[in-house]
């Protein structure tokens, strides 16, 4: 986790203090079902009620001098829990094994950052419809391999992003159901020392849901799914980011980040707006996805249970969330504020004379009875001229200066072929079937 790059109510997910926090409360709540069982008294939680009701504060560097003694972290966190709250303490843990408190733990941690993305991912949605209706009928250049292409709308980039988004958002959905399961099964989960009720109660409290068959861990698939939906989201944000950095090329110079009053490019170069921000969202995306790696290969335990998992999440659980958090929260931000120049846009589309409409052309030849060989051939050797020109060259003067062309289109109808309009009948449509409206 690096400040730098945390916001504060997901890093506070992942302090030391919340983890021993969730971890008093899959003991208590246990504690009190075994207690409706009549397997511990009732006063056992009772006491551990009690006492948590005035509000303690956790002395996180008390548990870790025992820990430092003990070398297991949850027989820390259980012997110094029994300082506070007295002999019914012994109660705590009956035929729970540590993986019971940690993998628990470690899906309410979870559910809690997915509930953070969800809500970023809200807020970048709605940044990026407001954009893409504000630029509905933009005309810009559509680009393919980098080269210009056809025309299309900047509302339509922009929508294209919240379809990619919205689908995301449909994945951490899934991916945090998947992951919110509770284990209270007890040593390689056959419940032979505690009865299944206590985990459907702790499952219940916890607003977690029962795992199926746990090996004394939660199977590790659910956690690699997880992770993988963050690394899918993660390239998502850059797919988008590099999009604004290549508009703001200078050659391109369609939109740009906001650059703020005072804001340096460069300890150089005075004149320098660099896309600092969708660049760092670039590099924040490489980090997020290679956390999916380690916990895909976290899947293949030895047996019912090894801890090879263990030290690979203590990584990938805060640092991915956390990391993601971030560059959600900035994406969004650079979107909100994002710098759109049509007339650059309009400029672009116009500066190479006219080839954004060689398809129509094409196609109207061979409507009108050339043949698709011949056809892309008139065209073809009409556009090499304007291409090699620069865009000095206008494409529709040298059609209707060519007489084969003219054999089948006359002068209007080819003044016709290059309408803009042409090629934004359908926003409408793609809008509805993105917006829903």
């Amino acid at each position: 986790m690096v400040p730098r790059y945390s916001r504060p109510d997901m890093t506070a997910i992942w302090e030391p203090e919340a983890r021993f926090r969730i971890w008093f409360e899959i003991e208590a709540h246990a504690t009190e079902a075994l207690a409706d069982l009549g397997v511990v008294p009732a006063s056992a939680a009772k006491a551990l009620w009690d006492w948590w009701a005035t509000n303690p504060s956790i002395d996180v560097a008390a548990i870790d001098a025992i820990e430092a003694v003990t070398k297991h972290d949850v027989i820390a966190f259980l012997t110094w829990v029994a300082e506070q709250v007295g002999d019914e303490a012994r109660f705590m843990h009956q035929g729970m094994t540590s993986s019971d408190v940690l993998d628990t733990c470690l899906a309410v941690q979870l559910s809690r950052a997915a509930d953070i993305l969800i809500a970023d991912l809200d807020a970048l949605l709605d940044a990026i419809k407001r954009r893409a209706m504000e630029h509905k009928y933009t005309a810009t250049i559509g680009r393919s391999h980098g080269i210009h292409a056809e025309p299309t709308t900047f509302g339509l980039k922009l929508a294209q992003a919240y379809a990619e988004f919205i689908r995301n958002r449909e994945r951490l959905i899934a991916a945090r159901a998947d992951i919110a399961t509770c284990a209270i099964s007890g040593a390689v989960g056959t419940f032979a020392n505690i009865n299944p009720a206590v985990e459907e109660h702790v499952a219940a409290k916890l607003g977690l849901t029962v795992e199926p068959i746990s090996t004394q861990v939660i199977p590790r698939d659910r956690h690699a799914m997880f992770f993988a939906t963050l690394g899918v989201i993660a390239s998502s944000i850059e797919r988008l980011a590099t999009e604004v950095r290549h508009l703001q090329r200078t050659e391109v110079l369609e939109a740009e980040e906001y650059f703020s009053p005072g804001q340096k490019g460069s300890s150089a170069m005075p004149h320098k707006r660099n896309p600092v921000l969708t660049e760092n969202l670039t590099g924040l995306a490489r980090m997020v996805r290679g956390y999916a790696m380690p916990a895909m290969e976290n899947v293949a335990l030895w047996h019912e249970r090894d801890i090879s998992h263990s030290s690979v999440e203590r990584y990938i659980g805060p640092d991915a969330t956390i990391t993601l958090d971030f560059a959600l929260g900035r994406l969004t931000g650079v979107i909100d504020k994002l710098l759109i120049y049509p007339e650059r846009m309009q400029k672009n589309l116009d500066r190479m004379g006219g080839l954004v409409h060689s398809q129509r052309v094409l196609l109207a030849l061979t409507q009108a009875g050339v043949s698709r060989e011949d056809s892309y051939r008139l065209v073809q050797r009409n556009a090499m001229k304007v291409w090699e020109s620069d865009g000095a060259l206008s494409l529709a003067k040298l059609l209707k200066d060519d007489a084969e062309v003219t054999a089948a289109l006359t002068p209007d109808h080819i003044d016709r072929l290059f309408n803009l309009d042409y090629h934004t009948a359908q926003v409408d449509t793609i809008f509805a079937r993105v917006f829903g409206e």
